[in-house]
């Protein structure tokens, strides 16, 4: 199985970025810990702070360079795009909207998702445990 993991903006500083809402651990660190926990799934990771480069990087992951899911935390971008939630739309693979925080305790600008509606499921508020058990519904 392949599973590829799609961050958004600014989750490139996780680990520095606000410790109080996203944590202390980095990314990276905490990927290394997701790839010894399954270690029978290929697990790719990409981040970007470019809108158009995650797009392009979830239509490689559905049609070109195919995975059996996508685990994706589009930050910022899940409260305001539109073209993310078409490309969702059109791939051949189950996408899985995660979020670090909870999102509906924060500010209410980030209450509305454009993604869900275009995802299989959304995750949030368990840190970055959160990816783990996207992980676990795209196993099942």
């Amino acid at each position: 199985m392949k599973i590829q993991i799609i961050n958004g903006p600014n989750l490139n500083l996780l680990g520095q970025r606000e410790p109080g809402i996203y944590g202390s651990e980095s990314f990276d660190a905490y990927l290394e810990q997701l790839r010894a926990k399954y270690p029978d799934v290929t697990i790719d990771y990409y981040q970007s702070n470019v809108e158009g480069e995650l797009i392009d990087k979830m239509q490689q992951a559905g049609f070109f360079e195919p995975c059996d899911g996508i685990v994706l935390n589009a930050g910022a971008y899940t409260h305001t795009s539109v073209a993310l939630h078409d490309c969702i739309r059109s791939l051949r693979c189950p996408v899985i909207e995660v979020h670090i925080s909870n999102v509906h305790q924060r500010e209410p600008f980030r209450h509305h998702s454009f993604l869900s509606a275009a995802c299989k499921g959304v995750i949030c508020g368990f840190g970055l445990d959160s990816y783990r058990l996207a992980i676990e519904a795209l196993l099942k």
